[in-house]
């Protein structure tokens, strides 16, 4: 396979080049350098035999160069965790930037184009199904949905695939730090009653759904949920990595409405500013959210079997960390 991966700097990107270079495929990347952690991640995918370009896809000539040769498009990359930002901003990579990868992708004759959406599409206040309407409740969903719109719409002009993406952990992951160390440290805030629903992936059960998606004919032209065996209360989450850790899980749990009052009045002041406020509301879907989703499709259409639970999983990122030197 010859593969251009975007977002290829990120968690779930590097991984899924890592992982096809690994196997033998000749990869090609696209991603930026905008921190350290970006940095050492091209650093170590061009090192690793990676062809990298550190460019955005809103660059038309580069895109043109760097899928000149390519069958198969993962697209990963988007703006996703901005606050600080303009919602222009998420129009511009999520939906733009998708309508510049497809066209660039069409003329250079690409195979098939693996669209990496979000769950971030379903919206919703109460617990996510697959058959939850499309309903989503912040910019960044908005645009992912506006995004699965664009690709749909060059179905006469190649093959695609759209990955609804779930929540995603494992080794390379920098977004759960904050929930081991926390625990680590004993400083972890509970907040709220901790019975939402995470429907997590393993990172390794992703690239595999990835991969199907990529070359099973029947995938070509569906949409797909990715997401884990089975979902996982905020509350079990917690219990099995604090006994993961040999910690106790927090006693004290803080009210929910307090935090989000906080964390809207830090939005409204700090976004015009052009800062990152240090908390706001899309932080708090972690205590807010359900979903529970079914993988029949993809059992069915693609083969796809997740196939590690939470407490494997967080055995194996709670390794990964330490290795990293991140956890003692």
């Amino acid at each position: 396979m010859k593969a251009l991966i975007t977002g290829a700097t990120g968690f779930i990107g590097s991984r899924l080049t890592l992982h096809c270079l690994n196997a033998g495929h000749t990869v090609r990347v696209l991603g930026q350098a905008r921190n350290e952690q970006e940095k050492e991640n091209a650093k170590a995918l061009e090192t690793k035999g990676a062809e990298v370009y550190i460019a955005s896809v809103a660059d038309r000539d580069r895109l043109a160069e760097a899928l000149d040769g390519i069958e198969v498009v993962f697209h990963l990359a988007a703006a996703q965790h901005e606050a600080n930002v303009p919602d222009q901003h998420f129009h511009d990579v999520n939906v733009e930037g998708t309508r510049n990868l497809l066209d660039g992708a069409v003329a250079a004759g690409v195979r098939r184009f693996v669209h990496g959406s979000s769950i971030g599409v379903y919206g919703g206040d109460g617990t996510v199904r697959n058959d939850s309407p499309l309903e989503p409740d912040n910019i960044y969903g908005v645009t992912k949905l506006a995004g699965e719109e664009v690709v749909r719409s060059y179905d006469q002009k190649l093959e695609f695939v759209i990955c609804r993406i779930g929540e995603t952990y494992g080794p390379g992951d920098h977004r759960l730090i904050k929930l081991f160390k926390g625990l680590q440290e004993g400083r972890f805030p509970m907040i709220g009653r901790g019975d939402n629903l995470h429907h997590l992936i393993y990172i390794d059960d992703l690239i595999e759904g990835f991969l199907l998606a990529a070359t099973r004919e029947p995938a070509v032209g569906q949409t797909f949920v990715m997401a884990g065996e089975r979902p996982t209360s905020t509350r079990d989450m917690v219990a099995i990595v604090s006994r993961e850790l040999g910690k106790s899980p927090p006693r004290i749990r803080i009210p929910m409405t307090p935090v989000m009052l906080v964390a809207r009045l830090m939005h409204a002041v700090f976004r015009p500013l052009g800062i990152q406020p240090p908390l706001h509301p899309r932080r708090m879907n972690f205590y807010l959210k359900s979903f529970s989703f079914s993988t029949e499709k993809a059992r069915e259409a693609l083969g796809f079997f997740p196939r590690i639970d939470f407490e494997t999983g967080a055995a194996q990122t709670a390794r990964w960390y330490r290795e990293q030197g991140i956890l003692p």
